[in-house]
């Protein structure tokens, strides 16, 4: 039983932690203009669309590779 309890605990942590991580995603997609930057790609035609977030992508990498080092190498 001791199992069970360690894992729920686990369980209940990481659904905390993206229950957080959502909700700070939520918030910052509201002040930050990610997701439509310059250098975005959105081709459309007719009643099709295609968006590609190349900068967004370029920028999220930069910033969660410098805060990951920033955590790691303390």
């Amino acid at each position: 039983m001791d199992n069970f309890a360690s894992l729920a605990r686990i369980v209940m942590i990481a659904g905390a932690l993206l229950f957080a991580a959502g909700a700070l995603l939520l918030l910052l997609g509201k002040v930050l203009p990610l997701g439509r930057l310059p250098g975005d790609i959105l081709w459309q035609r007719g009643n099709f669309s295609f968006y590609f977030p190349v900068v967004t992508c370029i920028v999220l990498s930069l910033l969660l590779t410098l805060l990951l080092n920033f955590v790691w190498r303390r």
